[in-house]
């Protein structure tokens, strides 16, 4: 299997709907705005509320910066790189305080479909449990699988519409406390239960197959939510 490799820096930045910060779109499945799954890259630069998702589970990361301070329906969640993925409701009341300047925060929204976001352990084999997978890196290193192995640059997306049994991810120069972050997600109706948040999400039948999305194609710029 190759994977689809997509260097950060390639990909254009869309200006949020309510102008506080600009969004860099990895993947989205089906393509357009009717998606089901949607991974991206935000740059925060100023305080302020997070756009609302009605029926979306989001998952999100702190990847650079100092951190941010998230309220989410009244309760205040503290977030740095180093800091596991946070899980939340779409819907809910959000804000954001920056800490100390601006932040680069990856992002998994998840409409009727299954998902989830962990930080990666380097050199420790990773089994994600639905049927497609990818990671973003924070540092350079070497991204293995049974049949294969690609070497990646910082801040590089990787994605695979049919996930390997496991993953490993060797970092070039050591071990950093944050190599990257896993992804794993299954569009609706794939029929698999996320082992993490222990949620059914057998949404209906059919659904789009991964591999008819689109990755960080934004050619056509638009006004995006956080």
């Amino acid at each position: 299997m190759t994977p689809v490799v997509r260097h950060l820096a390639d990909i254009p930045p869309q200006p949020w709907k309510n102008g506080l910060g600009l969004t860099r779109e990895l993947l989205t499945l089906p393509a357009g705005t009717d998606w089901s799954i949607r991974i991206s890259v935000a740059d925060v630069t100023a305080d302020g509320p997070f756009s609302s998702y009605p029926g979306v589970a989001r998952w999100f990361a702190v990847i650079e910066g100092a951190g941010v301070v998230l309220g989410i329906d009244g309760v205040q969640h503290d977030l740095v790189p180093a800091s596991p993925p946070l899980e939340f409701d779409g819907a809910a009341a959000t804000t954001c305080r920056l800490v100390d300047g601006p932040t680069r925060d990856l992002n998994l929204m998840l409409r009727g479909a299954s998902g989830a976001m962990h930080t990666v352990e380097a050199g420790a084999a990773w089994m994600p449990a639905l049927p497609a997978c990818g990671m973003l890196t924070r540092v350079g290193g070497h991204c293995a699988w049974a049949s294969g192995r690609v070497a990646l640059a910082p801040w590089t997306f990787v994605w695979f519409d049919q996930a390997p049994s496991s993953l490993v991810f060797d970092p070039l120069a050591g071990r950093d406390d944050v190599a990257g972050w896993w992804i794993e997600a299954g569009m609706p109706g794939a029929g698999s239960t996320s082992r993490y948040s222990g949620r059914d999400f057998q949404a209906g039948s059919g659904g789009t197959r991964p591999g008819s999305g689109r990755y960080g194609d934004a050619s056509t710029s638009r006004s995006v939510g956080m």
